[in-house]
C-alpha cells in the first residue's frame, strides 16, 4: 500500500520539467529587468543629448 505512494513521490523527484521552466522564467524576468533600467537610464542622457544637437542645429 505504501509502495505505490513511494513510487510516485521518487518519479516527481525525478521530473524537472516544471523546475527548469521556472528557472528559465526567472532569467527572462532578470534580463527583462536588466533591459528597463538600461533603457530608462540611458533614455534621459539620449534625450539630453539630442536636445543639445537639437540646439546646436537652430543656432547654426
Amino acid at each position: 500500500m505504501l509502495l505505490p505512494y513511494i513510487l510516485l513521490r521518487l518519479r516527481m523527484l525525478n521530473n524537472e520539467k516544471g523546475a527548469t521552466a521556472v528557472e528559465y522564467g526567472l532569467m527572462v524576468a532578470l534580463i527583462a529587468l536588466a533591459i528597463i533600467v538600461a533603457v530608462t537610464a540611458l533614455g534621459t542622457q539620449l534625450s539630453t543629448l539630442f536636445d543639445t544637437i537639437t540646439a546646436a542645429i537652430k543656432n547654426a
